[in-house]
């Protein structure tokens, strides 16, 4: 591993406008994922963790600040060359599950390699693989509306890993699921860290999550408060 951290965040804000009121949702963070990490960002509603992790995966850009990638600075980057650091780099996986609804799991998850000129062939065979390795072979063919939502959750894992990315990136991941399945998917994570080496980024509301983590990115009011897992444990009341 080198020493230079996979993700590298400097002095980042970001705001939005609500109206004629102007939000301050990130104030001036400073942050370094190191590559093979699994990361948790934990907080409450509002404070900024998933606006912080959609900079962190490049899916939006900061207002001031700078973010490294590989030690690469994005900030001037078109949006061409960052939809590239994504496609090949990054594999999200939302609370919605994101699927889309009229194909099939084995058509989720080769969509992200149609954007790598990678040939039919090979598609299938990694798509299916991938299903296989998330206990989903006997699912192919099936549709969204045709699994559970574990089920669904496992596909878009596996259409996360569909053009071996260097980090997953995962919003909520068990925000939809019961207690038993959101552990599931939370093991399965767990490998991909530990047998594949994957960084694994984790954003939650879920204290309970945390414990799966290596390090905790506690986000609140859109600063970081604490970095290290074993310091005193904050509990945050999530918002009704």
């Amino acid at each position: 591993m080198s020493n230079e951290p996979l993700i590298k965040l400097e002095k980042i804000f970001k705001t939005y406008q609500l109206g004629k009121t102007d939000i301050a949702v990130l104030k001036g963070l400073d942050l370094n994922i190191r590559e093979g990490s699994f990361a948790v960002i934990l907080g409450p509603s509002g404070s900024g963790k998933s606006t912080l992790l959609n900079i962190v995966g490049l899916l939006d850009t900061p207002d001031a600040g700078k973010v490294f990638f590989k030690g690469r600075d994005t900030s001037h980057l078109s949006g061409d060359d960052l939809a590239e650091i994504r496609g090949g780099s990054i594999g999200f996986v939302f609370q919605q599950f994101n699927l889309l609804s009229n194909l099939t799991a084995l058509e989720n998850v080769m969509i992200p390699m149609l954007f790598q000129d990678i040939e039919e062939k090979k598609r299938v065979a990694r798509a299916e693989n991938l299903l296989s390795s998330m206990g989903l072979a006997e699912r192919l063919d099936h549709r969204p509306s045709e699994m559970s939502g574990g089920e669904q959750q496992r596909v878009a894992i596996a259409r996360s890993l569909a053009n071996q990315p260097d980090v997953i990136v995962a919003d909520e991941p068990t925000g939809n699921l019961d207690s038993t399945t959101g552990k599931i998917i939370m093991e399965i994570l767990i490998d991909l860290h530990k047998k594949e080496k994957k960084t694994i980024i984790v954003v939650t509301h879920d204290p309970t999550i945390a414990d799966y983590g290596e390090e905790t990115i506690r986000i609140k009011d859109g600063m970081l408060l604490k970095d290290h897992k074993h310091e005193e444990e904050v509990v945050w009341e999530e918002k009704k």
